[in-house]
């Protein structure tokens, strides 16, 4: 028997007292079992025991990383109820310093623990040895540890890059489409073929790899038939397109060929066999950077070449000695009358133009891109990329309409598509119409859309696709319902408010589920 000597009779004990409510948040992404979600709430519970604590909510971000506030709903969903007034506990509990983020930035992490205490919710971090009390020790942890927490994710980002580095160098694909006339294949860890990745399969064994390998004998043929062209017969690139086309060959997107996709089958190495990776980055996913051609990653030979390598060498040869044929002065004037004509310049563009040198070749010329542009009087901004951004987001627009229609049918539901509009309709009960946003950044590094929503074909749904930074890759997707949708446009920021992010999500599962059926005896 155990006597509590510190208690006197009629005192209230800790159990008979009011415990207070409070929520929990945890983050897992993919960095250590230690971190697993069960983990930090088994240590999270121990301690709202030990301290009188009752969790009333819980909050969890799974498989999010640390890197960035964007895709983390449950944190956002968290600070929304923090700040709208809709929390009903005193204090969040969370693990550690480094589950609020492993942002580059320390003072961001900061930012969200006082965006809390400014509505009177106290931070409880349950794995620390300090206490969150105030005090200067304690700011001062944990300010060390928010940094540290940041140059954890800068070390590992370093060793994921050798990482990659490092398969590429053995011969194995890191990511992309394989592109005409080859084929994604997958390997084991002993390098036995397991079978073709068709497109939009991934592998899903951590252990397995992916190398390239020659496909269907048609597109072999037709892919050598364009260095033929090019090299034999003397054709550019807009007459080899202008060829294809005639004939009713597209590119393995299913496009009509241009220069630039012929362009890019001649100077592309894949089609020799050599493994080239790391032409642009986007590390700590902060902004996406082209690297230069002698900080790339290769090994010559890793694949089987579908080209002769005397052939593709005898290919860039008559690019380079093109452009070497023409002086300075007169690839300027090219280069001005395609900035004349078009208003505007751009590498795809150029690529584009019929007789210019490439891109790559003015690039090499004059040292890069930016300095050409220079010389020719055209300073890239906003009022001029626009226009080639949303003539790149309308290429994409029915690539991603195939992706969602396939979505929805591989759930189960039944898509139909006006080939006017693009409306679908989904099932037969509602329809859905597919946006494709263009990404602003403001002079702050603040990110902007605006929304343009149908206001004739008035669509159950707008599937709404927000571009990232770079406009390169979708940064999330809303599901907007025409209920709730009271205007024409909408002008989103990164953060919206409950009203508006309660329809964001980070992938289009939450879209596709709407077109899944069960039958009468599984619902019963």
């Amino acid at each position: 028997m155990v006597i509590e000597w510190s208690q006197k009779n009629g005192d209230t004990t800790s159990s008979d007292r009011p415990k207070v409510p409070v929520a929990t948040y945890v983050r897992m992404s993919t960095e250590h079992q230690k971190y697993s979600t069960d983990n930090q709430l088994a240590v999270i519970r121990q301690y709202a025991d030990k301290n009188g604590f009752e969790i009333v909510r819980s909050y969890a971000d799974e498989g999010k990383s640390g890197l960035r506030l964007v895709g983390r709903d449950a944190l956002q969903n968290l600070l929304s109820d923090v700040e709208g007034g809709q929390a009903d506990y005193k204090a969040v509990l969370v693990y550690d310093v480094s589950r609020w983020g492993r942002f580059q930035d320390p003072d961001e992490a900061a930012e969200i623990e006082l965006r809390c205490k400014r509505q009177g919710i106290l931070v409880h971090y349950c794995a620390e040895q300090f206490a969150n009390d105030g005090s200067m020790g304690s700011s001062i942890i944990k300010t060390v540890k928010r940094a540290m927490a940041g140059e954890y994710s800068r070390d590992l980002s370093v060793k994921v890059f050798n990482g990659q580095a490092n398969l590429i160098r053995l011969g194995y694909r890191q990511g992309g489409a394989p592109g005409m006339g080859l084929r994604r294949q997958l390997v084991d860890q002993n390098g036995t073929p397991k079978g073709e990745l068709a497109r939009g399969e991934h592998k899903s064994i951590a252990t397995d790899r992916v190398i390239l390998i020659p496909g269907p004998e048609e597109e072999i043929r037709i892919v050598r038939r364009i260095y033929d062209l090019f090299v034999v017969k003397g054709q550019i690139e807009v007459e080899i397109a202008a060829i294809l086309n005639a004939e009713g060959i597209l590119t393995d997107w299913d496009r009509p060929w241009t220069r630039g996709t012929v362009h890019q089958v001649l100077i592309n190495e894949k089609y020799v066999g050599n493994n080239v990776w790391g032409r642009t980055s986007f590390k700590l996913k902060q902004s996406h950077v082209r690297n230069p051609e002698g900080e790339w990653v290769r090994a010559n030979g890793a694949f089987v070449g579908i080209v002769p390598v005397e052939t593709f060498d005898r290919a860039r040869e008559i690019i380079a000695a093109r452009a070497e044929r023409l002086s300075d002065d007169v690839m300027l004037e090219k280069l001005a009358a395609v900035l004349e004509k078009q208003g505007y310049l751009s590498g795809l563009i150029i690529d584009e133009m019929e007789d210019c040198p490439s891109s790559s070749s003015y690039s090499h010329r004059f040292g890069s891109l930016l300095r050409a542009y220079a010389l020719v009087g055209f300073v890239p901004d906003h009022d001029y990329r626009y226009l080639e951004i949303n003539r790149a987001l309308r290429r994409m627009h029915p690539d991603l309409l195939s992706e969602i229609i396939q979505g929805l049918q591989s759930s189960g539901g039944s898509v139909s598509q006006d080939r006017e509009t693009d409306l679908l309709t989904i099932n037969q009960e509602f329809s859905a119409s597919v946006v494709i946003v263009r990404c602003l950044q403001t002079t702050t590094g603040s990110l902007r859309w605006k929304v343009r929503l149908d206001t004739v074909l008035r669509p159950d749904i707008t599937v709404v696709v927000r571009m990232g930074p770079g406009n390169l890759e979708p940064y999330d997707y809303y599901l907007l319902p025409l209920l709730d949708m009271h205007q024409a446009v909408l002008r989103l920021c990164e953060f919206n408010g409950l009203s508006l992010d309660a329809y964001r999500c980070e992938t289009l599962s939450r879209f596709y589920a709407m077109a899944a059926r069960r039958s009468f005896s599984e619902v019963a």
